[in-house]
């Protein structure tokens, strides 16, 4: 199973969502899971902002689940240079066993056009990193998600489990 994941924070608090899916052009979801954490980590100011990570680990941790691979929204790097970002941080937590890809609508200055994936004509790519899957690859699949957008379907999906769980 692939999971797609999801951290929106509120208040003092966070919650974390996750969809499965088999297919990479899955027009649904198999299954859904939500976390809510009362406490969420708060960013150091001047620091990358890793707050998700925590996030993810402990919905996955709760539910028990052990995808083949992760996609979520936002950086695996955050430039050319291969800096850790959050999915990085995500990737190392998890052993470095299982793939994880970033998908991010947002550009950072040190991410080229190599990154960049077109999925809708005249819209602003998206950009994908990747830690455990060859970038090539990573791209491919999420141009091949279902979604005649420029997000991916299981990506609407997940980003809206987690800002309309109750």
């Amino acid at each position: 199973m692939k999971l797609a994941m999801h951290v929106h924070f509120e208040g003092e608090g966070a919650v974390v969502a996750a969809v499965a899916f088999e297919a990479w052009d899955a027009p649904e979801a198999s299954k859904t899971w939500t976390t809510r954490i009362a406490q969420a980590p708060k960013a150091v100011r001047g620091e990358p902002d890793l707050r998700e990570v925590p996030c993810l680990l402990q919905l996955l941790g709760e539910h028990g689940l052990k995808p083949e691979m992760i996609l979520f929204d936002g950086f695996v790097f955050v430039d050319a240079q291969e800096t850790p970002g959050p999915g990085r941080h995500l990737f190392d937590g998890l052993g470095g066993h299982v793939p994880v890809i970033g998908i991010s609508k947002k550009s950072l200055p040190g991410l080229s056009a190599q990154y960049e994936v077109a999925r809708e004509e005249e819209t602003p790519p998206l950009l994908i990193t990747s830690a455990g899957v060859d970038l090539g690859a990573a791209k491919a699949r999420v141009r091949a998600m279902h979604g005649r957008k420029r997000v991916p379907t299981l990506m609407k999906l997940v980003a809206r489990l987690a800002k309309n769980s109750d």
